[in-house]
């Protein structure tokens, strides 16, 4: 019984990321999106876009990765994509959530989820690789479907997604380059997005 409880508190406190919002608006831009919704989304576009990964992947590991990724932002709370001071102390702070946050599980659980979150944060892994794709176009897709809202509130350069997005190709080439032609492209052309460089097209 001691072990259900250990399961029960952790999920009575990842309850609280239904509270943590985003700077990413819904694509009806209506509102912020909060933790959960977003990882539910990412849950979902794994499912549905598992065909575009560069390697062929485990699914359910993806899954659980995108779940979970987020949660220390019960502690640490979000940190926007480009706030430049915010991501200077963002690790350190992530790392203190995660050490508090999955040992609430049985030792067991806790040791498997943080292995899964280490993984997503280092990229280590084709899994990861594409975990992290998603995590990056889906911001990327809702801002397009919004008037790209947030990023005329944030000012945002090319330049800034383009770094964000350095790696996003590793997980997946095909909607790397689907996101520029759709997603991008056209908000530079609105001047949604100031243009400090080349969008390069594939």
């Amino acid at each position: 019984m001691d072990r259900l409880k250990k399961q029960f508190d952790f999920i009575r406190e990842v309850d609280g990321v239904k509270q943590i919002f985003r700077q990413t608006y819904l694509h009806d831009a209506s509102r912020k999106e909060n933790d959960a919704e977003h990882s539910w989304h990412l849950a979902l576009m794994a499912v549905l876009l598992k065909e575009y990964a560069s390697s062929d992947i485990d699914l359910l590991h993806v899954i659980i990765m995108v779940l979970i990724h987020d949660v220390v932002e019960l502690d640490a709370g979000d940190t926007y994509a480009y706030d430049t001071i915010g991501n200077a102390t963002k690790r350190e702070r992530e790392l203190a959530a995660a050490d508090r946050i999955f040992n609430i599980l049985p030792e067991d659980q806790a040791r498997y989820l943080r292995n899964i979150w280490d993984e997503f944060e280092e990229e280590s892994t084709k899994e990861a690789q594409f975990a992290h794709a998603l995590d990056n176009i889906q911001p990327m897709m809702l801002n397009d479907a919004s008037g790209a809202k947030a990023w005329r509130e944030h000012d945002v350069k090319l330049s800034q997604i383009l770094n964000r997005n350095k790696n996003t190709a590793n997980g997946s080439a095909q909607i790397w380059s689907y996101a520029k032609k759709n997603f991008i492209e056209p908000n530079l052309r609105e001047g949604s997005i100031k243009e400090d460089c080349i969008l390069k097209m594939d």
